[in-house]
């Protein structure tokens, strides 16, 4: 009978032999479904730190040039000793932790620390407010708290009893990680970690309401990026850099799971704001040979003179809403290196992809990666063709990869679970177009959360914060075509009786609305007008999106933040 670790190996060893045959891939593949798993301690322990122990698993690149590197068999021992140390203030076995750090070093190993102590992590980004942190203490009803000491002072209004640690030096009231240096190295975990564990939960924007919860498991995560792997051609001993965010599930997508399956090194740009020159600097220094970057970065690069760049590059990927051919086009040019495309959600890994060695069709995100059956249903008729909803199926086998379910303060949400997974299908929300060649081309969301420089945007949390503002009545946020950011949030505002619409008024809107919402979310645009709706009063904004996308130049009446600059 074979052990976790070993059926895991099995599994990946296959897809890395077959990642150029898409087609016996998909014939063969079949996940793997250990009873139990834990990454830590079944993979990165037991493989990664035992065989490739003296090899860099990490290292982290500064703006200023300097690197940090750490073997594969440093992580292991010092999350080992964090562990112990966690353990000793308090964190236990399915305890929530909240943790809010950017690309450091610390970051993964309180990921490996959190997996060998079977607590649930809740990772989040650091630009998130005091009442952002509150709700996800309250829903999550999180037992400890472990961040930037940067960002301790937004805790000083955030309610709850909670254990805190600070990362990055001392703060009052909160426990110093340098502490845990000096915690022993043998950790012994209280039980194995069961499949169906819970590890992760993500927040993520919702249409009509608060983010929702998305639930993972020791399994659904670890073992389901097998797909990652394999979408993106990573490959023992490779290097691979990954743009994206601490906090978001990409993050854990590419710059965590899929290439340390894979035996590879992670490298990190920590960077304060991006640069496209420096940016590209550092793959040809740190001999970089696989790096996925959502279209916003690629975008930015294509700017520069790609030529004249010489990288070690052999694959290159792109993720987080649709790539334009242009861009692809130009990258061809200047390496010789088709950009791959994917689709996949929080809520999933990678579902649909261009896998490598494959003829990539412009505009299309590829086919269903291995392991996953999908499925366009048409919303209205439910019937299976080639046109309608991306659904991933469920019966008669749950792909590893798929979510555990959504979760409310009290357990599983019942009423929205019931929803997504209607009909024996995982319903993405995202509509799409299939060829004759079982090419998928993505065609856009069927709700209204949208895509502004590769963060997920809800129009609800952002009309709660304009509908705050005093002259505001009524708000609705739709994203307004831009060229750089592909799309940036839009207002549409209706005033209450007593305001006129000016620029002064235009300009405070748009302040208020910077100063009550994480920066990844401001409001970009500001229009004052009279709200579409139906006739039950429900704003229709797919009329204001419409507006927006058939519009040439600027609307006449329009704000933008860069004219109070």
């Amino acid at each position: 009978m074979s052990t976790p670790t070993e059926e895991f190996r099995a599994a990946r060893d296959e897809l890395l032999a077959l990642r150029e045959d898409y087609d016996a891939a998909r014939a063969r593949f079949r996940w793997p479904r250990p009873a139990t798993f834990n990454f830590a301690r079944d993979w990165f322990d037991a493989v990664l730190a035992t065989e490739q122990r003296d090899q860099p698993g990490l290292v982290v690149i500064e703006e200023d040039g300097s690197a940090t590197s750490s073997t594969f068999g440093e992580l292991s021992e010092r999350s080992h000793r964090l562990a112990s140390w966690l353990r000793d203030h308090g964190v236990t076995p399915g305890m929530r932790v909240l943790v809010l750090l950017g690309n450091q070093v610390e970051l993964w190993e309180t990921t490996l620390a959190l997996l060998q102590l079977g607590a649930v992590m809740i990772p989040a980004t650091t630009l998130l407010t005091s009442s952002d942190l509150q709700d996800r203490i309250d829903r999550a009803s999180a037992g400890a708290v472990i961040a930037r000491t940067d960002v301790t002072a937004r805790f000083a209004s955030v309610a709850g009893s909670y254990v805190r640690v600070a990362v990055g030096g001392a703060a009052e009231g909160w426990l110093d990680y340098a502490d845990a240096a000096t915690a022993s190295a043998d950790f012994t975990p209280e039980a194995p970690s069961a499949a169906d564990d819970p590890f992760l939960i993500y927040f993520t924007s919702g249409t009509t309401a608060l983010p929702k919860m998305v639930g993972h498991t020791h399994i659904s995560y670890p073992i389901g990026h097998l797909s990652t792997m394999y979408w993106i051609g990573i490959q023992p001993g490779d290097v691979h850099l990954n743009i994206s965010s601490p906090g978001w599930a990409k993050h854990a997508w590419s710059s965590m799971f899929a290439p340390w399956i894979a035996g590879a090194t992670i490298a990190v740009y920590n960077y304060a704001r991006f640069d496209a020159r420096a940016m590209l600097d550092v793959l040809a220094r740190q001999r970089v040979t696989t790096f996925c970057a959502p279209p916003t970065v690629w975008r930015m690069l294509i700017q520069q003179d790609l030529a004249s760049v010489t990288t070690s590059v052999r694959e290159l990927a792109s993720a987080g809403e649709p790539l334009n051919a242009e861009v692809i086009e130009a990258v061809q040019r200047a390496w010789g290196i088709t950009i791959r495309d994917g689709f996949g959600q929080t809520e999933t890994t990678v579902q649909v992809g261009n896998s490598p060695g494959q003829p990539v069709v412009p505009g299309s995100m590829g086919r269903p990666i291995p392991g996953y059956t999908i499925e366009l249903v048409d919303p209205i008729t439910g019937e299976v063709g080639d046109d309608g909803e991306i659904c991933v199926a469920v019966d008669p086998e749950r792909p590893v990869g798929l979510m555990a379910g959504y979760r409310s303060s009290t357990g599983p949400d019942e009423e929205r679970n019931a929803v997504a997974f209607a009909g024996g299908r995982y319903h993405t929300g995202d509509i799409a177009h299939r060829d004759e060649s079982g090419y998928i081309t993505y065609v856009g969301r069927s709700d209204d959360v949208f895509k502004a420089s590769d963060y997920r945007i809800s129009p609800f949390e952002l009309e709660s914060v304009l509908i705050e503002h005093p002259a505001v009545g009524e708000a609705a946020v739709v994203p307004a075509p831009d060229a750089m950011r592909l799309a940036v949030p839009k207002a549409y505002v209706a005033l209450v009786a007593g305001y006129e619409p000016s620029a002064d008024l235009a300009r405070d809107i748009l302040a208020y609305a910077r100063d009550h919402l994480a920066p990844y979310k401001r409001v970009r645009r500001l229009e004052f007008a009279e709200l579409p709706k139906t006739i039950s009063g429900k704003i229709r904004r797919v009329d204001l999106r419409t507006a927006e996308e058939t519009r040439e130049g600027r609307a006449p009446g329009e704000y933008r933040e860069e004219d109070f600059a």
